[in-house]
C-alpha cells in the first residue's frame, strides 16, 4: 500500500483514461513516387523503405535498375544482362541478383549479379540454375540465401543455398517444394511464406499457407497465415514482418497485408492497389515501416505504383510497467503493475519426446531441455522457439533427474540417475551445438534444487538431493565447483530452485511433510524462511530470482495426489495464483521471472510431451492511503 510521502515531489501525469494494452499495429499505406520502368513480375528486390532498389524484370531483356530515395525513383546503370523470373535481395547499396530465365534461345541461369551502389560485377555461380523463386531470397547482398524456385527440369525445388559474397553453397532443404513465396530474415533466421508447391502441371497454380522458420540447421512449420496465396511481397524481420499482397486461383490479386509477431498472424491495413508478384524493401528493421512497388493488378498490366507503409504513433497512452499516473475521470492515483493475479497458463507446444525427470533451462520463448525418463533413461535434447520444439545433438550420458542451468544456446545439466540407482555426478556444458563433458560435482545426486544466475553458465548452485540425508551445497564458478555451507535441513529430494549463486532458495523438497522447508540462500549460509501454502515434493517446476518466482506443480504423498498449483515467491511469503491445466510431477521449468514461465514434461498418469506457458500482463492498479 502505497503512502503519500512515497509520490510526493514526484511528477505525476494526467490521464483521462487508464493506459492500454499495446495492440498490433494497423498501419495505412500512401502512395509513393511511381517507377520509371514498369516491372509488372519476375524482378530482384531490395533496400528499406527510403533507400530501396529494383532490377530486371519478367521480360529478359529488361536490364533496368532504379533506386528509391524515400519520394522518387532514379535510373541506374543497367545490369549486364536482363533476366526473367530472376530474383534478387539485399539493400540499396549492396545488392543481388540470383539466376532466372534468358530467350531466346530459353536457358535457365545459374549466374548472379552484384550491385555496390553504382554498378553491377559478376557474383559465384549457384550450384543449381533456377528460376520463378520471385522473393524467395533474403539475407544482404553478401551474406544472401534463397530457397525453392524452379530447376532444369521447370519442376519446383526444395534447394536451399547460401551465399558467403564469393560462392553458393547447398544446406538443408525446405520441407517442401517452392514458387512463389515470400521470404525475410537472415542466414541464420529466416522465415519463408510459402506460395504455390507440389509439381503441378503446366499452367496450374495452388497456393496454401504454409509459412516455415530456418534456425541456422533446420526448418521448422510453424503457424500458417490466414489467406492462402502466392506471389506476395514479405518485408521486415524473422520474428517482425508483414506479408503483402499476393494471389491464388479463385480470387485473383490480393490487397491483404498480414503481420506476423513470432506467434501469430494479424490481417492490418490492406494496399490500395490489390495486386501479385510485387517487389519492395526486403531489409526492414521490423513491420511498422515498408516500401513495395510494381507487380500486377491483372494479367500483365500495371507494374510503377509504389506504395508506402506507416505506423501512427497511438492515440492512447500504451501500458508500460511502473508508470505512476492520476485518472482524472474516476480521481484516483494508479500505477501499471505485473497482474499476477489474473496470470494465467496456457497450452504451449509439445515435445517431440514424451518424458518426466528431464532438464530445462532458458525462458519462455527460448528453452532447452535435456535427458529425462521414458522407460528407461535418455539423452534426448530438445529447443523451443515459443511455438515448436526442435531436436538437437544428444547429452553424452543418458540420465534423468538432475538439474538444468543457463539458456538454451550455453546452458550446464548438473547431476541425475544414470543408470537407476546409481546416482551422478557428470556435468556436460551446451554451446548452442553440442555437448560437451565438464568439471564434475563434488557429491553424486539427483532430483535437487538447482538455480542459475539469469542464465549463465558461470554461475550456479546446487543444494540437497537424493543421496541419503545430503544437506550438501556446491558453488559452481565457471570452471570448478566448490563446497559451502551446508542446508539446514538434510534431504531436498525433489526441490525446486529459484534465484542465483548468491540469492538463491529451495523450496518444494521431499520427503512429503507439512510444514515443508524452505531455506534461503544469501551467498554464505542458508536460512529457513516461510513455507508454502501447499506442501508438495518429487521434482515440481521452478523459476525465477529469489525474490520473485514460481514454483508449480510436484506431488504430495500421504494422499497420493499431483499437484496442479502455482506460488508466487515476493523475498517473504508465497502466495496462491492459477493452477496448472493438470496436476504432474518430475516437470522442469524455464523462464526468468514470475511474469513469464515455461513448465515442460512430467508424469500425471503417464509421460507428458505438453507444455504450459505462464504470461502475466501489465494491469493498471489503484493505489489506495492507508
Amino acid at each position: 500500500m502505497a503512502k503519500y510521502s512515497d509520490i510526493k515531489g514526484f511528477t505525476v501525469q494526467t490521464l483521462s483514461t487508464d493506459p492500454i494494452d499495446s495492440t498490433p499495429p494497423t498501419g495505412a499505406w500512401s502512395s509513393g513516387g511511381s517507377l520509371n520502368d514498369a516491372k509488372p513480375y519476375g524482378f530482384g528486390c531490395g533496400g528499406v523503405k527510403t533507400a530501396a532498389v529494383a532490377f530486371g524484370g519478367g521480360l529478359a531483356t529488361d536490364t533496368t535498375n532504379e533506386s528509391y530515395d524515400g519520394t522518387s525513383w532514379t535510373e541506374n546503370p543497367a545490369m549486364s544482362n536482363g533476366y526473367s523470373y530472376a530474383f534478387g535481395t539485399g539493400t540499396g547499396t549492396d545488392a543481388i541478383a540470383i539466376g532466372g530465365l534468358t530467350t531466346p534461345p530459353l536457358s535457365i541461369k545459374n549466374t548472379t549479379e552484384e550491385w555496390n551502389g553504382s554498378s553491377w560485377t559478376s557474383g559465384g555461380n549457384l550450384n543449381t540454375a533456377r528460376y520463378n523463386a520471385e522473393n524467395m531470397a533474403f539475407g544482404p547482398g553478401t551474406a544472401a540465401a534463397f530457397v525453392g524456385g524452379k530447376g532444369p527440369d521447370y519442376q519446383p525445388k526444395m534447394l536451399h543455398e547460401q551465399y558467403n559474397g564469393s560462392s553458393w553453397t547447398e544446406t538443408t532443404d525446405t520441407p517442401t517444394d517452392l514458387i512463389g513465396g515470400a521470404s525475410v530474415g537472415i542466414q541464420t533466421n529466416a522465415v519463408v511464406a510459402s506460395g504455390s508447391h507440389s509439381k503441378q502441371p503446366p499452367g496450374s497454380t495452388t497456393s496454401d499457407g504454409k509459412t516455415m522458420a530456418w534456425d541456422g540447421s533446420s526448418w521448422t512449420e510453424i503457424t500458417a497465415f490466414s489467406t492462402a496465396r502466392y506471389s506476395a511481397f514479405a518485408t521486415g524481420v524473422y520474428n517482425d514482418f508483414i506479408l503483402v499482397g499476393g494471389a491464388n486461383p479463385s480470387s485473383s490479386v490480393q490487397a491483404l497485408t498480414e503481420k506476423w509477431d513470432g506467434s501469430s498472424w494479424t490481417e492490418i491495413g490492406d494496399l490500395a492497389t490489390g495486386r501479385n508478384s510485387l517487389g519492395g524493401g526486403k531489409r526492414e528493421s521490423d513491420s511498422t515501416s515498408a516500401v513495395v512497388f510494381g507487380g500486377s493488378p491483372g494479367p500483365v498490366a500495371g507494374g510503377t505504383v509504389t506504395e508506402e507503409f506507416s505506423v501512427a504513433p497511438p492515440t492512447a497512452q500504451i501500458k508500460i510497467e511502473g508508470q505512476l499516473y492520476f485518472n482524472s475521470t474516476t480521481n484516483t492515483f494508479k500505477e501499471t503493475l505485473i497482474d499476477l493475479a489474473g496470470a494465467t497458463w496456457s497450452s504451449g507446444g509439445s515435445m517431440n519426446n514424451a518424458r518426466r525427470s528431464l532438464f530445462g533451462a532458458g525462458l519462455q520463448t527460448a528453452a532447452i531441455v535435456a535427458g529425462g525418463y521414458t522407460t528407461t533413461n535418455v539423452a534426448v535434447t530438445e529447443q523451443y522457439d515459443g511455438s515448436a520444439w526442435t531436436e538437437v545433438n544428444d547429452l553424452n550420458s543418458a540420465r534423468f533427474g538432475g538439474r538444468g542451468i543457463g539458456i538454451y544456446t550455453a546452458a550446464l545439466v548438473v547431476g541425475g540417475a544414470n543408470p537407476v540407482p546409481s546416482l551422478g555426478d557428470k556435468v556436460e556444458q551446451w554451446d548452442g551445438t553440442n555437448w560437451t563433458e565438464i568439471a564434475e560435482i563434488n557429491t553424486a545426486r539427483s532430483q535437487f534444487g538447482g538455480v542459475s544466475s539469469n542464465g549463465t553458465t558461470t554461475a550456479g548452485l546446487v543444494a540437497g538431493g537424493s543421496t541419503a540425508g545430503t544437506a550438501n551445497t556446491e558453488v559452481w564458478d565457471g570452471s570448478a565447483w566448490t563446497e559451502v555451507n551446508n542446508l539446514n535441513t538434510a534431504g531436498g529430494q525433489g526441490s525446486s530452485g529459484l534465484g542465483t549463486s548468491t540469492a538463491g532458495l529451495a523450496a518444494a523438497r521431499h520427503p512429503y511433510a507439512s510444514p515443508q522447508a524452505c531455506e534461503q540462500w544469501d551467498g554464505t549460509s542458508w536460512s529457513e524462511v516461510a513455507e508454502l501454502n501447499t506442501p508438495r515434493g518429487e521434482d515440481s517446476g521452478g523459476n525465477g530470482p529469489s525474490t520473485d518466482g514460481l514454483v508449480y506443480g510436484g506431488y504430495f504423498n500421504p494422499p497420493a495426489s499431483n499437484k496442479a498449483n502455482t506460488e508466487f515467491w515476493n523475498g517473504s511469503s508465497w502466495t496462491e495464483l492459477a493452477d496448472l491445466s493438470s496436476g504432474r510431477y518430475a516437470l522442469t521449468g524455464c523462464g526468468l521471472n514470475s511474469s513469464s514461465a515455461l513448465a515442460t514434461g512430467g508424469y500425471t498418469t503417464s509421460n507428458q510431451s505438453q507444455s504450459e506457458e505462464w504470461t502475466a500482463s501489465l494491469g493498471n492498479k489503484t493505489i489506495t492511503a492507508s
